[in-house]
């Protein structure tokens, strides 16, 4: 073991109940797993990122939006991947002063995962969804830049890769 360069805070519970049909149990899983998950592993990596040439995290998580849609569409679960955001930037804001990256990355739209399969539509939605490489190009584009150079940022993977050059998105 030589040390931590890069930490991905990927770990989530998903569960899009409206707030009267989710049950506290899950929301506190919710809150324990995304929130609690994303904040335990980046302070465990800390004393290893700090002695890093390039230390990165990457947080899998939205850009904050306040629009009552995306607040009214599952509260509970906003409520977890936005405190995974925030944390992203809790981070960053208080590593701003070395060479350091802490960012957030979502998807512009939905990817082809095993959740979005079992959760969110099935085969339908899994057809109307983009490749899962699509992401995993924007985390190695974001993780290849200097530690430093992206810091705070909450961005989604097409401005990634259009940065970086990308037209297709298919």
């Amino acid at each position: 073991f030589g040390g931590i360069d890069i930490v991905v805070n990927n770990a989530s519970v998903l569960d899009i109940s409206k707030t009267e049909a989710l049950p506290l149990k899950r929301f506190d899983l919710m809150q324990q797993v995304n929130v609690r998950g994303t904040f335990a592993l980046t302070q465990a990596c800390l004393p290893y990122l700090r002695k890093s040439s390039n230390p990165h995290v990457l947080t899998l998580s939205p850009p904050l939006n306040m629009s009552k849609y995306w607040l009214g569409a599952h509260p509970g679960y906003m409520l977890a991947k936005y405190g995974m955001t925030l944390a992203a930037l809790g981070i960053a804001a208080e590593h701003a002063d070395m060479s350091f990256s802490s960012n957030c990355l979502w998807p512009q739209t939905m990817i082809a995962t095993a959740a979005v399969g079992n959760l969110l539509g099935g085969s339908d939605s899994l057809r109307h969804s983009r490749s899962p490489e699509i992401m995993a190009d924007a985390a190695i584009e974001l993780l290849g830049r200097p530690a430093g150079t992206d810091n705070g940022r909450t961005v989604l993977d097409v401005e990634v890769l259009t940065e970086a050059g990308v037209t297709d998105f298919t």
